[in-house]
């Protein structure tokens, strides 16, 4: 499973956690993405929802608002 990170991309650091409104950066190899992710805090809890993005490279949660990009570039291959 993807966790979800702060910042403009993903990491590998799991203690980081994405806020309200920023963009997260993804790459193929983070699909599928789905939000909240595990080691969100708190209160940014909603029920899980998936993020499809290889269709259009970008979705935004209904939730939170998070939006979540796929990087430029970024090739996915079985998804």
């Amino acid at each position: 499973m993807m966790p979800i990170f702060s910042g403009t991309e993903m990491s590998s650091s799991p203690e980081k956690t994405h806020q309200q409104g920023e963009t997260v950066y993804v790459e193929a190899k983070d699909l599928p993405v789905y939000c909240p992710g595990p080691n969100a805090p708190l209160w940014s809890m909603h029920p899980r929802v998936y993020i499809e993005i290889v269709q259009t490279g970008g979705a935004i949660c209904p939730y939170c608002g998070t939006a979540y990009q796929l990087k430029e570039g970024e090739k996915v291959h079985g998804h």
